[in-house]
């Protein structure tokens, strides 16, 4: 039976898992599925094919849970929560606002702390609130 409470090791791992989900899908170093995909001469079609509808599998798993947990309005308020992190991180000159590389991989960690906020917000407003989703409910 799975357990109803979430720890931060939950946390973490969901986490990694849409990270690495973010990551494999695109990164701007030229190692993920869009670049391997769009490469014609490497790799097989039937290949390519197989695990580009397993990174769609992992997309809407995620996608799924996020807007069943989050919301639409959720989602944008997360989105903008981390948009707005980004933007202070930018002004502060942690991240150099030149340099479309750092730019993009805090777009995807964005994409990724979203996704692991979906994955998890049930169970921290559960905890905090004590209200289970439809979802929760058993017999």
């Amino acid at each position: 039976m799975a357990r109803k409470e979430i720890t931060w090791v939950g946390v973490i791992l969901r986490f990694l898992g849409a990270l690495v989900l973010v990551m494999s899908t695109y990164n701007p170093e030229g190692y993920s599925f869009v670049h391997w995909a769009s490469n014609v001469e490497q790799g097989p079609l039937a290949l390519k094919i197989f695990v580009g509808l397993g990174l769609v599998i992992g997309w809407t798993i995620f996608i799924r849970a996020t807007l069943g947990s989050l919301g639409g309005f959720g989602m944008l308020l997360v989105v903008a929560l981390f948009a707005s992190l980004l933007w202070l991180l930018i002004e502060w000159g942690v991240i150099p606002s030149g340099s479309v590389d750092a730019i993009s991989y805090m777009t995807l960690f964005v994409i990724s702390a979203l996704l692991a906020v979906g994955m998890t917000w049930s169970h921290i407003r559960r905890r905090l609130s004590g209200q289970f989703d439809i979802d929760d409910v058993e017999d």
